[in-house]
């Protein structure tokens, strides 16, 4: 009897523990995963649901590797170049209209509902000329309140598109921009509270290219043929070829398993024996990118978030946390045509470039250098902010977002260093990318060392790994109230966000 009173006891104690795992992680573990339901398959045939959280990202929910597609290859996508509605000496004028539409992502699935911006998908490519004004009219057709943010761009907050900015659905608003900052390439989503998630995992996202008369005389510049952009995403499809948002949502960020580049799946782009400039953009909702080249390849890079390197940076790899971007070259002149190169992410193929043309001669990057620098300070820490939790229950220094809060107040104009703290909780923890709205800091050490020759330029998110302090620098030029949050959009949503103050 008293063995069987034991076994009640360990088995009630059980439970109860398991109970209090899945609160901590969210409703939403998957529980798709955890009763073994394959409702939700990959359309390639893989759908495996194990591993380690997906090729280097540390995961507290349910685990999805990326694997290789057997879709049949397509030309990569180049979004369209936006044409300016009119333009005057000082001024550009837009229109960008948040948009319901219909994509097909396999040859032999269905056409599932999306979200766009001026089309079905994603959206199109937007000059920022330096030194001008540009108006851009937003306009929602959605079934649901939408807003605008520029991510990376140094804007004052009234027109930052953050939470506190909706558009309703069928209103329509007007945003001034002036560009005051380096070339680079910047982009822009969604931040409506609760929904920001959902609505770039349906698709909307765009880009956002700061030009500078001259700074691209050295560098390939020629859009859609030398100088591309990629948009890598992950997405977790139904058996169907369908998306499904709900179904795929997991509380401690969404992951898929199949890659798509430029909002399609199995990608080529073919290419002359040349230099060839790639602009990477992490769009996931959750998952952490490591790009390489196949075969163990080098390539150049010569931008961060925010612009130009400090000094051009050989690689065979680079990691990019969800919201960073960087800028590499591919050299391409010693591979003969017929070749095949493969970008990859994670070991899996995002893109094929196929070698074409004839041999041109490469760009001369002595003398690429930067062209502005931050009023830089020692690395005495003013202000300590800690990231902690997981699923439903994360928070930035023990607090979770509130919109009627301020919980950082900086004077403008003034340096201060941060030191961003991601404190390990029970389950060892997870990378978070910190980012900040309407500036671009400096990182100045990871836990106590200089950071990589490649996270020397401007930046606007950073990857907190777990357990890690990382300082950085920022001057905030702009006044009013601007969030900073996770960038992995669940942990966004659940309330790893605050909202500091920029006063006079």
């Amino acid at each position: 009897m008293e063995s069987k009173i034991k076994w009640y006891i360990l088995g009630g104690f059980t439970v109860g523990i398991l109970l209090i795992l899945i609160l901590l992680f969210g409703t939403n573990l998957n529980h798709r995963f955890m009763m073994g339901d394959n409702s939700t398959g990959n359309m390639n045939g893989m759908g495996n649901m194990h591993g380690n959280g997906g090729n280097g990202m540390m995961r507290h929910g349910a685990n999805i590797d990326l694997a290789t597609s057997s879709e049949p290859p397509k030309p990569l996508p180049i979004p369209p170049e936006l044409k300016p509605d009119r333009e005057t000496e000082g001024a550009v004028y837009y229109t960008v209209r948040a948009e319901q539409g219909e994509t097909q992502f396999f040859a032999n699935g269905k056409r599932t509902p999306t979200l766009g911006y001026n089309g079905n998908l994603l959206g199109p490519m937007i000059k920022l000329p330096k030194g001008k004004t540009v108006y851009i009219d937003t306009v929602n057709r959605l079934a649901e309140p939408t807003t605008f943010h520029w991510h990376g761009l140094k804007i004052p907050s009234k027109e930052d598109g953050g939470p506190h900015q909706p558009v309703k659905q069928g209103e329509q608003r007007r945003v001034r921009l002036d560009i005051e900052q380096e070339a680079a390439t910047l982009w822009f989503h969604p931040h409506p509270m609760g929904s920001t998630a959902k609505q770039v995992y349906q698709g909307l996202a765009g880009l956002l290219y700061v030009t500078e008369e001259g700074s691209e005389i050295d560098l390939p510049h020629e859009y859609g043929v030398d100088d591309i952009p990629i948009i890598v995403q992950d997405r977790l499809f139904e058996r169907d070829g369908t998306l499904n948002y709900d179904n795929s949502m997991n509380a401690d960020g969404t992951v898929g398993d199949t890659l798509i580049a430029n909002g399609a799946i199995n990608t080529e782009f073919d290419v002359e024996r040349s230099l060839m400039r790639v602009r990477l953009v992490n769009g996931s909702n959750a998952r952490n990118f490591e790009f390489s080249l196949s075969g163990g390849e080098t390539f150049t890079q010569i931008a961060s978030d925010g612009g130009l390197l400090e000094e051009p940076v050989s690689l065979d790899r680079v990691a990019l946390s969800p919201g960073e971007r960087a800028e590499i070259l591919i050299d391409f002149s010693k591979n003969e045509v017929g070749d095949e190169i493969e970008l990859q992410a994670n070991g899996i193929p995002v893109n094929t470039f196929v070698i074409k043309g004839l041999e041109k001669s490469a760009a001369d990057l002595e003398g690429l250098k930067e062209k502005s620098s931050l009023n830089r300070k020692s690395s005495e820490v003013d202000r300590r902010l800690t990231l902690f939790g997981m699923g439903n229950m994360v928070t930035i220094d023990g607090k979770r977002f509130d919109p009627d809060r301020i919980d950082i107040e900086v004077k403008r104009g003034v340096t201060e260093v941060w030191e961003i703290y991601n404190e390990k909780d029970m389950m060892g923890g997870m990378t978070h990318p910190f980012h900040i709205h309407g500036v671009q800091f400096r990182i100045l050490e990871r836990d106590g060392k200089v950071p990589s020759a490649n996270e020397k330029g401007w930046k606007d998110t950073v990857a907190v790994t777990p357990g890690e302090r990382v300082k950085i620098a920022i001057e905030f030029n702009e006044e009013g109230t601007f969030m900073y949050h996770c960038h992995n959009l669940e942990h966004e949503e659940n309330g790893m966000m605050g909202q500091l103050k920029v006063t006079p």
